[in-house]
């Protein structure tokens, strides 16, 4: 489908797989422009955001490899359609995964709107995933290095956005791409990879919450209803998290760490348990509101499996439609998902994401 050369914009993030991307594109023949997208006011002036050093990282590259760079600064639209539905979230008492939102909204639709502006026929990216096109349209595929596949974050894309992507590394392993990056002499072929959600950087989360959705104390309470500490706002907390409870030397309770088994949004409890494979800690099933299936809804009931978290290995489950069949696929419809070995912290706000084997079907929000 991509034979002969295509005007193609490239999303520079100052990375070295946005990087390679480019340069694999132009060495196709396509004539290559690159995009750096910035999305947060604070980015160049706050100490805990890498902006200016990406961007800087991407001007380097973009000179090494003669391509012309713009620099699209997106922050309105990013506070609207991504931060916005963020904090609503953790209001809520969920813990959001922004960076899917951020996908969908802005490096796959504002950016792709640019594009298209400038007469581009692409985007191009540098995430680990792969497209595959047959009569049903086109397939999200994981990308062939497993450990660094993406297509999680991926899931809610539509088949009009991935109609004009690109994902140029999704073939190549890590090393490779690195390898490249090195034999062209690349500044940032050995730049770590970013990890965080991309506004907060690697600032303190608790603290950057707090100028935003300041907390409301509460208690803490055993599995069994005893008050045993205090929490600062259940929406500094995850479930199955350990760290940051400042539980411990407790009367008659043993030394062993506690973990976040539940919140109790009602009564503005956060309820705990010792012991890291506590029963309290694990699910065997879910709800999850409206999916977004990336090709044709399949029939319902459907075996398959699903991630509830990014990089967790596949797990084999049922999804079974919970409402009368009219409403079956409709963005009010809520499904469950029944897995065959129970999970551990389940966590409302993040996506589960299906996959049959390779191809990635879509996903939706975790709601309980």
């Amino acid at each position: 489908m991509h034979t002969f050369p295509k005007h193609i914009f490239v999303g520079m993030s100052g990375g070295v797989d946005s990087s390679v991307a480019a340069y694999l594109l132009k060495q196709a023949g396509h004539q290559i422009e690159a995009v750096f997208m910035k999305n947060w006011e604070t980015d160049d002036t706050d100490a805990y955001c890498s902006s200016a050093i990406d961007l800087a990282d991407a001007e380097t590259v973009c000179d090494q490899l003669n391509i012309k760079l713009h620099v699209i600064n997106f922050s309105d639209r990013y506070w609207e359609k991504v931060f916005a539905h963020f904090l609503d979230e953790y209001r809520a008492g969920r813990t959001p995964n922004p960076d899917i939102l951020c996908n969908k909204e802005i490096k796959f639709k504002a950016f792709l709107d640019y594009a298209k502006q400038h007469e581009a026929r692409y985007i191009a990216t540098g995430h680990y995933a792969r497209l595959q096109y047959d009569h049903t349209g086109i397939r999200l595929l994981k990308g062939r290095d497993f450990e660094k596949d993406q297509s999680y974050f991926l899931y809610a894309l539509d088949q009009s956005q991935l109609t004009h992507s690109l994902f140029p590394v999704g073939e190549l392993l890590k090393k490779e791409v690195r390898a490249i990056a090195t034999s062209l002499g690349l500044k940032n072929h050995a730049k770590k990879d970013s990890t965080g959600i991309c506004f907060i950087g690697e600032r303190p989360f608790k603290k950057f919450l707090n100028d935003y959705l300041p907390g409301e104390p509460g208690p803490i309470e055993t599995i069994d209803g005893e008050v045993i500490g205090q929490h600062d706002g259940l929406m500094f907390y995850t479930i199955g998290q350990r760290q940051g409870l400042h539980i411990g030397g407790l009367k008659g309770k043993a030394e062993q760490p506690w973990y976040v088994a539940n919140k109790d949004i009602k009564r503005n409890v956060l309820i705990v348990v010792q012991d890291n494979q506590h029963p309290a800690l694990f699910k065997q099933s879910l709800i999850v509101s409206a999916i977004h299936w990336i090709n044709q809804p399949p029939s319902l009931p459907l075996n398959t499996h699903a991630k509830i978290r990014y990089r967790q290995p596949d797990q084999a489950c049922i999804i079974e439609a919970i409402q009368p069949s009219d409403e079956v696929h409709t963005q009010h419809a809520a499904y469950r998902v029944t897995f065959k070995q129970p999970q551990r912290a389940i966590t409302p706000g993040q996506s589960i994401v299906f996959y049959q084997d390779e191809i990635c079907l879509g996903g939706g929000m975790i709601r309980e």
